[in-house]
C-alpha cells in the first residue's frame, strides 16, 4: 500500500485527506473506484460524490500545494486576461488566466507543482505566473465554456455560468446504469439483468420485462460494470470470470451484484435488496414458525429455486429471534442483504470476501464466538453441511438456505453432497438434529399484483426421524399425501391460496409437482 501510494499522486492525496479527518477510508474507496473510470482527480470526485464540499477541498488544495487557491465558480475574468494565453496554450497547459498580481499573472492550475508547465508560462508571457490551486473538475468546466465561446478570444469568463453549464452537462453524461437502478427501485423489480446484445431488463414478478432501447453493446456492458466495482473486485473476476458483491448508495440503497461472462461477454444481474426487515406477516409466512425459532437448538432449513424469497424469509426468522429472544447471533452471508440492528439480541453480520475470506473460513473459527443461533446464507459444500450439523448438535439453533425443489430432496441433497463412506455418519446426524425444512414458492397473484407464497412444511418427529435413518425419506410424500402435523404439501398450500382467490388455479399449477391432484382439491371445495 504505501508503495502504490508513493507512486500514486491520488492515492497519496488521499491518504492525506483521511489523515486530515476530512474523508473516510470507506469514502476514500468509493471515490478511486469512481477515479479509475475517469480522467478526474480524486478532489474532484470527491467533491462530485458528495463527501467534501468546496470550501473544504480549496482549504486543502491551498495547504497541500502551499499556493492560493480559488473557487472559479465563483470569479469573472475579463476578455483582456483571457486573450494574454490562446486556446490551444490553455488547454495544453491546463492553465488559466484570472487576474493580473504585483509580480505578474495569477494563473489557474490543478497541478501548482507543475514546474515544467510554469517555466513556460514564463516565457510565452514574459512575466511571473503565480499559480493559484483549483479543483481539476473546475478547470475542466472553465476551459469547456471558454472553448464553446468563440475559441476563447476576446471573450468574458463568467463563473456562475460555467457551473451551470457543468451541471448540464453532468446530466447528460451521467450513466445510464445509475438511471436504470432509478427505474429497478420505481418498478418495485427484484433484479435488474444487463446483457450485451439485448435492452436492459427487468424482473418484475418473476417474469422479464424488456426495457425501451437500444440493444446493449460489450463495451457499455463492460463498462458499466467497471463503474460498480472497486480494483480488487475486477481483479478477481479477471481471474474467477465471475464474482457476488454487494454495493449501497446513499441516494438509491443497497444492491446485491453478480456479475458473470456469457459468450466472452460480461453480463450482471443487480437486485435490489430492501432496507426494511421483513416479518412473518409481511412475507405471507405462518405464525408457527415462531415455536421453531424458539428452539435452543437444531437446525431449520429454507429451501427452494432462485428467486423464491429464501432470503427474505430467513431475514424475517433473523428479525424474529432478534426481537424476542436474548441471545448472541453470528451470521454468515454472500453478501449481507438486510442490515440488522441489535434489538433484544446481540446480532453480528459478516460477509464473505469483506469480514472473513470464505464461508469454510467463517464457519471454521465460529465457535469461538460465542453464538447461540448460527445463521448461513447459503449452504453450498460438505464442509459448510458438515459444521452446521456439528453445530446443531452441540447447543446451537442453525438457520440457512439452500436450493431444492422440495423438502425431502433438501435432506437428500445434503446426504448425497458427501462420499459415500460419510453418507450413513451423515443421515443419522441429520435425522437428529433438523427441526424443519420449509420448501416454498412464489407465485403471481391473480390481477398482477404481486407474488403469494406457497410453501411445503417438513417438521421432524419421531415418524419422520426413522425414516430418514432407514433411508426411506423418499416415502414421506407418498406415506403422509396432503397433510399430517409433521408433513404440510405444497398442494395443501396452493389449494389454499386458490380457494381464497389470491392466485389462478393455472399459476399454481406451473409450480406444483402433481397437478392433477391440486385440481382435484380445488374441485372438491
Amino acid at each position: 500500500m504505501r508503495d502504490e501510494t508513493a507512486q500514486n499522486p491520488d492515492h497519496r492525496i488521499g491518504q492525506l485527506l483521511i489523515e486530515s479527518g476530512i474523508v473516510t477510508r470507506e469514502q476514500l474507496d468509493s471515490a478511486l473506484k469512481r477515479q479509475s473510470h475517469s480522467n478526474e482527480r480524486i478532489g474532484s470526485v470527491l467533491l462530485q460524490l458528495g463527501y467534501i464540499d468546496t470550501e473544504t477541498l480549496l482549504e486543502f488544495l491551498r495547504r497541500h500545494f502551499g499556493t492560493p487557491s480559488i473557487d472559479l465558480f465563483r470569479i469573472h475574468i475579463t476578455p483582456q486576461i483571457l486573450g494574454t494565453l490562446t486556446m490551444e496554450q490553455m488547454l495544453s497547459f491546463q492553465a488559466l488566466p484570472i487576474i493580473p498580481s504585483t509580480k505578474g499573472l495569477f494563473v489557474a492550475m490543478a497541478d501548482p507543482d507543475d514546474f515544467k508547465a510554469i517555466n513556460e508560462l514564463e516565457f510565452i508571457l514574459g512575466k511571473k505566473v503565480e499559480p493559484v490551486a483549483v479543483p481539476h473538475a473546475q478547470l475542466e468546466a472553465a476551459l469547456r465554456y471558454i472553448r464553446k465561446k468563440a475559441g476563447g478570444v476576446a471573450v468574458a469568463y463568467s463563473g456562475e455560468e460555467a457551473e451551470k453549464e457543468q451541471a448540464t452537462a453532468l446530466i447528460d453524461e451521467a450513466t445510464e446504469l445509475h438511471e436504470l437502478i432509478s427505474v429497478l427501485l420505481e418498478r418495485n423489480a427484484s433484479d435488474l439483468l444487463i446483457s450485451a446484445g439485448v435492452p436492459p431488463c427487468l424482473k418484475l414478478d418473476g417474469e422479464i420485462v424488456r426495457l425501451s432501447g437500444d440493444d446493449l453493446t460489450p463495451d457499455k456492458v463492460e463498462q458499466w460494470a467497471r463503474e460498480l466495482m472497486t480494483a480488487p473486485q475486477w481483479q478477481e473476476f479477471m481471474e474467477k470470470g465471475e464474482l457476488d458483491f454487494g454495493f449501497s448508495s446513499p441516494n438509491t440503497g443497497r444492491f446485491r451484484v453478480d456479475i458473470y461472462r456469457q459468450r466472452g461477454s460480461i453480463s450482471l444481474a443487480i437486485r435490489n435488496i430492501v432496507e426494511e426487515i421483513p416479518t412473518l406477516a409481511s412475507c405471507g409466512l405462518p405464525e408457527w414458525l415462531e415455536e421453531f425459532t424458539n428452539s435452543p437448538q437444531g437446525l431449520i432449513l429454507i429451501s427452494g429455486p432462485t428467486g423464491h424469497g429464501k432470503s427474505t424469509t430467513l431475514a424475517a426468522l433473523v428479525n424474529l429471534i432478534n426481537t424476542k429472544r436474548r441471545c448472541n447471533i453470528i451470521t454468515i452471508e454472500d453478501p449481507i442483504e438486510f442490515l440488522h440492528k441489535h434489538k433484544m439480541s446481540n446480532i453480528n453480520q459478516r460477509e464473505v470476501g469483506r469480514d472473513t475470506p470464505s464461508f469454510h473460513e467463517g464457519l471454521s473459527h465460529i465457535f469461538r464466538q460465542a453464538p447461540d443461533v448460527i445463521v448461513i446464507g447459503e449452504m453450498r459444500d460438505p464442509e459448510s453441511f458438515e459444521i452446521a450439523v456439528q453445530a446443531a448438535e452441540t447447543g446451537h439453533l442453525v438457520l440457512s438456505t439452500m436450493h431444492a425443489n422440495s423438502s425431502t430432496s433438501a435432506i437428500e441433497r445434503i446426504i448425497e453432497i458427501f462420499p459415500p463412506e460419510k453418507q450413513q455418519q451423515m443421515r443419522m446426524q441429520l435425522a437428529d438434529v433438523f427441526l424443519l425444512i420449509l420448501n416454498q414458492r412464489l407465485i403471481p397473484k391473480r390481477g398482477g399484483r404481486g407474488r403469494a407464497l406457497a410453501y411445503e412444511k417438513l417438521a421432524n418427529t419421531t415418524r419422520i426421524k426413522n425414516m430418514i435413518r432407514e433411508s426411506k425419506t423418499f416415502q414421506i410424500r407418498s406415506i403422509f399425501q396432503y397433510s399430517a402435523e409433521e408433513y404440510h404439501s405444497l398442494e395443501f398450500s396452493l389449494n389454499n391460496l386458490v380457494r381464497r382467490g389470491e392466485i389462478d388455479i393455472e399459476e399454481a399449477a406451473k409450480v406444483s409437482e402433481n397437478p392433477a391432484a391440486l385440481r382435484e382439491m380445488v374441485l372438491k371445495r
